[in-house]
Order: C-alpha cells, then sequence, then structure tokens
C-alpha cells in the first residue's frame, strides 16, 4: 500500500541545544549540520521500526478494500483517521464519514464493514492516517529517544573521510537493539 507524507512532525525528538549538550558541542558553527543530523537521525529510526516518532499525518492508498474488513497500514502508532475518500471513474472523490470506521489502535488495524466501492482499478481509495506516539518530544519513548541521540552521536563523530580500508558502521549495534522491541513487521 503505497504511502504519502502530509504533514511532518512539527517539532524533533531533540532539541539542537539538548544535543549540543550531550555532544559537548560548546560554540554554534554545527548547529546546522546537527540540526540535520536530528532530522535524518529521526527519520532513519522510523524507518527501522516503522513508527513514527512525533505525530504526522500520512495519506495511505488502496486499490481495493481488504477481502477482511481490516486495513493493516504497516506503520504506526495509530491515532486518529483524519479522512477517507473513494475516487469514482471520472475521477471525483467522494468524502466516507470517518465514524462508519473502527481504529483498533493496539493492533495498528482499522476495520470497516461500510464499504463504497471505488470507480477505477488503481488507487482508487485515500485514507489520510495521523499517527506517532505524540506532539512532543516527551512523547516519545526514552529508549527511541535515546536511539536518535545516539545515532547522532555516532555520525556527528564519524563525518570525516574513511581511510582505506577501514569502515564506520552505518548505524550502531546498540542502536538496533535499542529499536528492536519497536519495530512494526510488515506482512
Amino acid at each position: 500500500m503505497p504511502s504519502i507524507l502530509l504533514t511532518g512532525p512539527a517539532v524533533e525528538p531533540w532539541s539542537v541545544e539538548e544535543a549540543k549538550s550531550f555532544l559537548r558541542a560548546e560554540n554554534d558553527d554545527d548547529d546546522a549540520v546537527i540540526a540535520s543530523l536530528i532530522a535524518a537521525a529521526r527519520s532513519h529510526v522510523e524507518a527501522m521500526t516503522r513508527c513514527a516518532l512525533i505525530a504526522q499525518t500520512w495519506r495511505f492508498v488502496l486499490d481495493q478494500w481488504p477481502k477482511d474488513g481490516r486495513i493493516r497500514p504497516g506503520r504506526g502508532p495509530l491515532r486518529t483517521l483524519a479522512a477517507a475518500r473513494v475516487y469514482n471513474s471520472a475521477g471525483i472523490a467522494t468524502p466516507i464519514d470517518a465514524g462508519t470506521f473502527v481504529l483498533d489502535k493496539a493492533a495498528g488495524v482499522i476495520a470497516s464493514s461500510v464499504w463504497v466501492f471505488p470507480g477505477r482499478a488503481s488507487g482508487g481509495i485515500e485514507l489520510d492516517i495521523e499517527i506517532g506516539f505524540g506532539d512532543a518530544a516527551s512523547d516519545v519513548p526514552d529508549v527511541l529517544r535515546h536511539a536518535v541521540r545516539t545515532l547522532v552521536t555516532h555520525w556527528y563523530e564519524n563525518r570525516g573521510l574513511v581511510a582505506i580500508g577501514q569502515s564506520v558502521a552505518m548505524m550502531p549495534a546498540s542502536v538496533s537493539a535499542m529499536i528492536a522491541s519497536y519495530r512494526v513487521h510488515a506482512l
């Protein structure tokens, strides 16, 4: 099921000042680098876990409704279904009342028994879903926040050229261990 990011997170799990303190970076010369490393580390942890750390809105596109009536976006944690629509054969969208859907947040499943069938074979159904642990950095589980901080530190300290014959792991094993229990597995 293709997905499109509509609204990204409003904040990052760590501020630049918090990251600088952890890195013991005393001047402002690397603020832009540190900010980009925080965003990249958050994005990387989200990609590896398939969990949005901070609230964000995604559009999930389906060709048809699942036979069992249960939609599994494969990303989480689910927060709300903001909008649902189907397209007819002319490409005109018809909204579907979000109240006809039930969100099983624990299972990461959206269910409904009321279906309006699309009039086109491809991309006829769109669901706009808000996912994420919360709106603030403090809503993110501590171990995932620490995974982001550890990854920022690793990338910050290993941003130079690597000598021939040496390599630096893209992601330290400690980060993999921290995020392991939060991974959402795709079917």
